[in-house]
């Protein structure tokens, strides 16, 4: 059987779906624009970590 994901889209999100989502089980990360993409492991603590100290900010 295979596991059901749940994503999470951060409600700063824009209308044209640029955003990334969280699964559920706090261990993935993907593109909102391409929900049947890829996805990227992650350890959310330090994925957290860094957007705190403004890593991803432009």
């Amino acid at each position: 059987m295979e596991k059901q994901i749940h994503w999470i889209k951060s409600s700063y999100s824009g209308p044209n779906g640029d955003c990334v989502e969280l699964a559920t089980t706090l261990d993935e990360i993907r593109d909102s624009k391409d929900p049947h993409g890829p996805t990227l492991a992650v350890d959310v603590s330090t994925f957290v970590r860094a957007v705190q100290q403004g890593r991803f900010d432009r």
